[in-house]
């Protein structure tokens, strides 16, 4: 069997990760007990559950399964913990750069309002970032289940702390409800304060749903993405604009978006020239974290170690991360190329 790199060891971007859906399933337990929150056995097995939001009961399921998690996390000392044991993951995977998504509304009502809930949220994020050595920036997402007004106060709001560690806007929750044109002032209000979009799309939806977001939200990554395979000229179009897709394989399975690994389209991206950068998306439903999905591109894609190493430099290069951050990283990646292959072969991604 041909020898091949730890892609835990391979320097890599992580820019698709939920805020609860980042929790360990131990830390939910825990939580849980410490509220006296009943967890469903989908919850509380210690198996990831048995999901399939391809139809909207589906959907419903996941998103209780999620509200119900996102209901253990009470206080700032909870908030800490998710965020410093999400940053230690990530680390144990290589990553050097995080960018962690939320929606801070969702956690305003027990940590004393919006604006509390967000600076709670950053100061977690600069203590575990310190505390780990893994540079950790926020992407404030909107609800497009929620109103479009909704949106534009969340975008105001991140723009506000851009200078505290916000670095994106984005777009959650069911694709296929409410259109992506509705939040284009949202968009524009991020955009002008400087923020990256990256909007979620073409995962439950079709390739229509990344063209909107293109067209509509002129977004800069897209969340999901890979149902862009389904149209060339789509992708053509997202490889001539440098669009990058943050396409997460374990959860596309999960959901039952496409019905075993190998279906997911990597290759077709990959080929295509479309820049991806591969992520957990929700670690704690979907059971697998960030290195997991590099086995998957190799083991159901045949990636090769230099394929899996520009995977890793593309979501480098699709990140908010500074300059000289973006040069160690890219440097460490050609490091892990250049050693030898072997069970050990490779360099940490942080130091």
């Amino acid at each position: 069997m041909e020898s091949v790199r730890d892609v835990r060891l391979l320097p890599k971007a992580h820019l698709h990760l939920h805020f609860t859906g980042s929790m360990r399933p131990s830390t939910l337990l825990e939580l849980a007990d410490k509220y006296g929150v009943h967890l469903p056995e989908a919850l509380s097995s210690g198996e990831p559950p048995q999901l399939r939001a391809t139809d909207e009961r589906g959907w419903f399921r996941f998103q209780r399964l999620y509200d119900i998690a996102r209901s253990c996390l009470r206080s700032p000392e909870d908030i800490r913990r998710l965020v410093l044991e999400a940053a230690e993951e990530d680390v144990r995977d290589g990553s050097g750069w995080l960018e962690i998504q939320v929606d801070p509304t969702s956690y305003a009502p027990r940590l004393g309002g919006l604006i509390p809930a967000l600076e709670i949220i950053l100061d977690a994020v600069e203590t575990a970032s310190r505390d780990t050595g893994v540079g950790i920036r926020v992407l404030v997402a909107a609800n497009r289940m929620k109103h479009p007004l909704d949106a534009r106060t969340l975008a105001r709001l991140a723009v506000r702390f851009a200078d505290r560690g916000v670095v994106g806007f984005g777009l959650s929750n069911d694709e296929r409800r409410g259109l992506a044109r509705d939040f284009d002032r949202a968009f524009e209000i991020a955009r002008e304060g400087g923020l990256l979009a990256a909007p979620h799309g073409g995962e439950l939806s079709g390739p229509s749903s990344v063209r909107d977001c293109l067209d509509d939200l002129h977004a800069a990554r897209i969340g999901h993405g890979v149902r862009a395979a389904e149209d060339p000229r789509l992708l053509a179009k997202l490889a001539a604009r440098g669009v990058t897709c943050e396409v997460c394989p374990s959860s596309n399975v999960a959901l039952g978006v496409y019905d075993k690994p190998a279906d997911v389209p990597l290759r077709t991206l990959f080929e295509a020239g479309v820049p991806m950068a591969l992520g957990a998306d929700d670690p704690l439903l979907f059971g697998s974290r960030l290195a997991a999905q590099y086995e998957l591109a190799r083991d159901h894609h045949g990636f090769t170690d230099a394929e899996l190493a520009e995977l890793a430099r593309q979501s480098v290069r699709a990140s908010a991360a500074p300059a000289d951050v973006r040069e160690r990283l890219l440097t460490d990646i050609d490091g892990w190329l250049a050693a030898p292959a072997g069970p050990a072969a490779g360099a940490p991604a942080v130091g």
